[in-house]
């Protein structure tokens, strides 16, 4: 066994492992995010079964297989697509018209299965076509634009929702998805990557051995696909429809009413001191007004010039900085201090105050024992 056969069996376990894995806990979690993953997994697996298995002398892929219609790389960006709709809207569901994502997936496969049933012979005069050549290299570029368009969306609808998440959660760490982001971003960067590398197989008729780099590339991909999607905290409470932000509808708000709003908001936060509650988030604090999140969303807005996150975090802060000067709190860390004072992340404590105060929890801790 060599270490590029060593290396690709390993990817390729792992993504049936984590594949599994993903696909049992959305079956008992009723997570459809979790199941979209598994399929993700799966595919970035198929993507490099050939070499693995061509890699460890088993052949019956070219043999038996030889002409099937096995190759699904036009389903991966219609899978990523909808694993971030479903990741960010819990209540995210197929339809039927989302089933024109799998028109060139399908149409590849219907064409290639129709030869390859018609037997070995059948296939074997194809391939020596013209046509099954133009064919390649039609499916080559359906695979480019499939990747460009799907990644593309998926970076749209993730940036949309990071925007989106300023305004519903003071707490974005758990639910900022960086880790998809990054998912997309090396993925691109892995498919150039393989095109570059195509590209030189074509120019320099690489041997079989030669073309095992790109597929490294995969392995690292499934590594980190896999561990980072299955260890990213699953929240129940994700509800972003972008299409229904985008309907051209607009609500404005008379100035009294919104001052009536205000001031119920104010006696929360100065008297109650509703902030110091980690779990807040816009929806929670309009149904303790007892609202609906577009008004209390144009109310911190319009009156306080400031995004939720923003407005709730600013009120722990200025908690934190009169607790951290407390004899009482003198034993306890910065973030000791900061979770009692409403925060439940470092990360999200650390941004927030240097955003506030141009200074970190720890710089202003010295400035002020000086």
């Amino acid at each position: 066994m060599t270490l590029q056969t060593t290396a690709l069996q390993f990817g390729y376990l792992l993504a049936w492992l984590f594949s599994i894995l993903l696909i049992i806990r959305g079956v008992r979690n009723e997570r459809l995010s979790d199941k979209l993953l598994a399929f993700v997994m799966f595919l970035l697996a198929q993507e490099i079964q050939d070499y693995t298995f061509g890699f460890a002398g088993i052949n019956f892929l070219w043999e038996d297989l030889n002409g099937f219609p096995r190759y699904t790389e036009l389903l991966l960006g219609p899978a990523t697509y909808f694993y971030i709709q479903s990741q960010i809207n819990q209540k995210f569901r197929f339809m039927p018209p989302h089933a024109r994502h799998l028109i060139p997936w399908a149409t590849y496969f219907i064409i290639y299965l129709l030869i390859f049933v018609q037997g070995k012979h059948a296939v074997q005069n194809f391939q020596t076509t013209h046509f099954s050549i133009v064919l390649d290299w039609v499916l080559h570029i359906a695979v480019i634009l499939s990747y460009s368009y799907y990644f593309y969306l998926s970076l749209k609808i993730y940036h949309k929702f990071r925007q989106w998440v300023e305004t519903q959660f003071a707490d974005t760490e758990k639910v900022n998805f960086v880790w998809f982001r990054n998912f997309i971003y090396i993925m691109i960067v892995g498919q150039v990557f393989k095109w570059i590398w195509l590209g030189l197989d074509t120019l320099m008729s690489l041997n079989f051995s030669e073309e095992w780099w790109w597929n490294l590339a995969l392995v690292f991909i499934i590594c980190y696909v896999g561990i980072q999607g299955y260890a990213q905290v699953q929240p129940n409470t994700l509800i972003f429809r972008d299409s229904e932000e985008k309907n051209g509808k607009s609500f404005e708000f008379k100035e009294h009413e919104l001052l009536g709003w205000k001031n119920k908001l104010l006696k929360l936060m100065e008297e109650d001191k509703i902030y110091l509650d980690p779990e807040l988030s816009l929806s929670r604090l309009a149904m303790i007004l007892k609202t609906n999140t577009t008004l209390l969303s144009a109310l911190i807005n319009s009156q306080f010039n400031k995004n939720f996150n923003d407005f709730i975090n600013e009120y722990r802060i200025n908690e934190y900085q009169k607790r951290i000067k407390m004899p009482n709190n003198q034993h306890l860390s910065n973030f000791g201090v900061a979770l009692d004072s409403g925060f439940n992340s470092k990360a999200t404590f650390n941004r927030a105050f240097k955003k506030l105060n141009g200074v970190s929890p720890k710089e202003f801790t010295v400035e002020n024992k000086t």
